[in-house]
């Protein structure tokens, strides 16, 4: 009995899924380890708890679905999208923050539109902004550095994770909320950000998600999945220049009011959106022409939130508003059609 295909062509892929979602998870090991040490246990145990709670409603919708488990549990997307929540909340958040963005991650973002490859919007992205509109203070609740070895041990950190108090931390806002707060203040940025250290900021010693902190790390394992060909550059490139070329040139128009390039580069949760968000093969454009509009659009919007918005952190708002548009610009900036030129014309193949 022959199949006949539904498209074509055909070509033979590099790399399984399961092999492209093990090294995205191992690029994002180093900074996932590094928040871990830098705010202690209760990052550990949340990001535990984040992860099962991503296995368990795959396993659950991908059962009610009627489908086999295993081919999909072990493929690692669950596994990745759970990562990626964790990485985009607050390291003290409650036991029940986690499972919360899980689900929604999983079922909302994922399962409903028929799960891996066929959901319109980033599931970690949706989680996170779906999080941060219907429990602001929990997702906006950020802890000095505690490290692991420094801060509360393990007995506290469990009581912490699931429903104990955090009397013994130390909360504060990220830079970016600083600046926002500063502004509805009447401060200038010359006097908000007079304790910013831009080198600690840079390695990841401030406040802020699992996921915000080093950016360093997340550079370096974005580089590496350029390298073995996991991610394109189009994206990352795009992404990232439009915001540095638009605050270079606000900032110098009125650097009292606007954000140097490399303070918006190294807070939030850009460079984690820039390399390993928004270069999601589902959510993304097809071409490369199509994925520098799509980073160029994520850029812009970010720096129009940040900016002018009311939410200091945007780049989960601009990822889904991109998101949306994405089959917009796959449908004006369309590939090649295979066996013709550019111009829509045959390609000549009667001479070698």
């Amino acid at each position: 009995m022959s199949i006949k295909p539904i498209s074509g062509p055909h070509v033979l892929a590099v790399r399984r899924i399961d092999e492209i979602m093990r090294m995205v998870i191992l690029a994002l090991l180093p900074a996932t380890f590094w928040g871990v040490l830098i705010f202690g246990w209760p990052a550990l145990l949340l990001t535990a708890t984040t992860l099962a709670s991503a296995l368990v409603f795959e396993a659950i919708c991908l059962k009610m679905r009627g489908v086999a488990a295993k081919p999909y549990l072990s493929d690692g997307s669950a596994l990745l999208t759970g990562l990626l929540v964790a990485l985009s909340l607050p390291p003290w958040a409650p036991w029940w923050i986690g499972v919360v963005g899980a689900a929604i991650a999983i079922v909302l973002g994922k399962q409903v539109y028929g799960g891996l490859g066929q959901n319109l919007f980033n599931p970690a992205m949706l989680a996170r902004v779906a999080l941060l509109i219907s429990f602001p203070i929990e997702m906006t609740t950020w802890v000095e550095v505690k490290p692991l070895l420094i801060g509360p041990g393990l007995i506290d950190s469990v009581s912490i994770t699931f429903g104990g108090n955090t009397a013994d931390a130390v909360t504060g806002a990220t830079t970016l909320g600083l600046v926002k707060t500063g502004f509805s203040l009447n401060q200038t940025l010359t006097d908000i950000l007079n304790n910013y250290n831009g080198l600690l900021a840079f390695i990841g010693w401030e406040r802020g998600s699992l996921g915000e902190t080093s950016s360093i790390l997340i550079l370096l394992g974005g580089l590496w999945l350029m390298r073995e060909g996991v991610i394109r550059w189009h994206i990352p490139v795009s992404l990232l220049a439009t915001v540095t070329v638009l605050s270079l040139l606000f900032h110098w128009a009125n650097p009292q009011h606007y954000l140097s390039p490399w303070v918006h580069l190294n807070s939030g949760a850009l460079m984690l959106v820039a390399f390993f968000i928004a270069t999601d093969y589902v959510t993304s454009p097809n071409t490369p022409l199509g994925q520098m509009v799509f980073g160029a659009g994520c850029g812009l919007l970010t720096f129009i939130i940040r900016s002018w918005g009311v939410y200091p952190e945007s780049t989960g708002f601009a990822i889904l508003l991109m998101n949306a548009v994405t089959p917009l610009i796959d449908h004006y900036i369309r590939p090649r059609i295979y066996g013709r030129y550019r111009n829509g014309k045959p390609l000549d193949i009667s001479h070698p």
